[in-house]
């Protein structure tokens, strides 16, 4: 099965979107409807990638920064396509676009219950900061 990697464009987003529905471990928010990972490409070019086998997306992440520090979303890969470093390739090649970038750190965020993303991120050598704690205010908090 050859599997091609290329940058995530606005066309992949209905693909996109069903993988992460299916996918184990991912959390989708209105963050996640189209207009806003349309916004999330057009900050962060050519840092987010699909996976694709025949034309089929069988693999994602979004990769992006803030001029400082890295942030990876969504790295989901289709049941079909697992096993077969297809996550593996996705991070190194958002990582290695981050570092051409200049950015030099990345995190990413794992709910506490997905064990087999947490394997992977584990394996991958990420490492597992107990010493972090993760708050979240909307911006209508604000006003």
């Amino acid at each position: 099965m050859l599997i091609e990697l290329r940058p995530f464009e606005d066309r992949d987003y209905d693909a996109a979107r069903a993988l992460w529905e299916a996918t184990e471990g991912v959390g989708l928010s209105d963050a996640d409807e189209r207009p806003a990972i349309e916004s999330f490409l057009l900050r962060n070019p050519g840092l987010s990638l699909v996976a694709c086998v025949d034309s089929r997306i069988v693999g994602t992440i979004l990769v992006g920064h803030d001029g400082r520090r890295g942030l990876i979303h969504h790295l989901a890969v289709a049941d079909s396509a697992r096993r077969m470093g297809v996550g593996r390739r996705l991070v190194r090649q958002g990582l290695a676009a981050l570092a051409q970038a200049g950015i030099r750190k990345c995190h990413l965020l794992v709910f506490a219950d997905n064990v087999p993303g947490r394997a992977f991120w584990a394996a991958a050598g990420a490492e597992h900061r107990d010493g972090l704690a993760i708050y979240s205010l909307g911006t209508h908090e604000a006003t």
